[in-house]
């Protein structure tokens, strides 16, 4: 259902409503042929707007199950929210690389830690791949949303290199 993709203008809002309610009646009637059940408790809708003041809920129904509206929803590992400024979704991410970065402190020890190539490739595969994934679809969030990320991003990179904490990012950049 996540495939379903309808642009109207706020003055057509109802006709959008009845043509999403006809693809979700084509989809259920394709599952029933076909053997398939869809889970109404798994089923939820999001209006995405930028546009301000209050639209009205869409009331779609699968079955005789009305689906539930939500401010944000969670697929593919990426919040999507209604105005798809993916707030939520940038401060998950920076807990999760959060996470991965105490592997790579407790690895990068001065005395009997990795060396630099290995903390190098373990800093791509922990830190880096959680924050490439996804990134083309939250990219178009504001800048200074983004930047909610570099703490963590330069951290890493001061452990990997063996860098003083005061060094600039330019210098761990080259």
């Amino acid at each position: 259902m996540d495939d379903v993709q309808i642009s109207y203008s706020s003055k057509f809002l109802n006709v959008a409503e009845r043509h999403i309610q006809t693809t979700i009646n084509n989809f259920t009637k394709w599952a029933e042929q076909n053997g398939f059940v869809f889970s109404t408790e798994k089923m939820v809708s999001v209006v995405f707007t930028r546009k301000r003041g209050v639209f009205p809920n869409p009331e779609l129904f699968i079955g005789r199950s009305l689906i539930k509206v939500v401010n944000e929803v969670k697929f593919l590992d990426l919040i999507f929210d209604q105005s798809l400024r993916f707030h939520h979704h940038l401060k998950y991410l920076k807990i999760r690389s959060a996470k991965a970065l105490n592997i790579l402190k407790v690895l990068a020890n001065t005395r009997w830690g990795a060396d630099r190539t290995s903390l190098l490739c373990l800093y791509r595969a922990l830190i880096r791949s959680k924050l490439d994934y996804g990134s083309v679809v939250y990219s178009s969030a504001c800048k200074s949303l983004l930047k909610i990320l570099d703490p963590v991003h330069h951290q890493a990179l001061r452990l990997c290199l063996e860098a003083f904490r005061t060094s600039p990012v330019e210098s761990l950049y080259a």
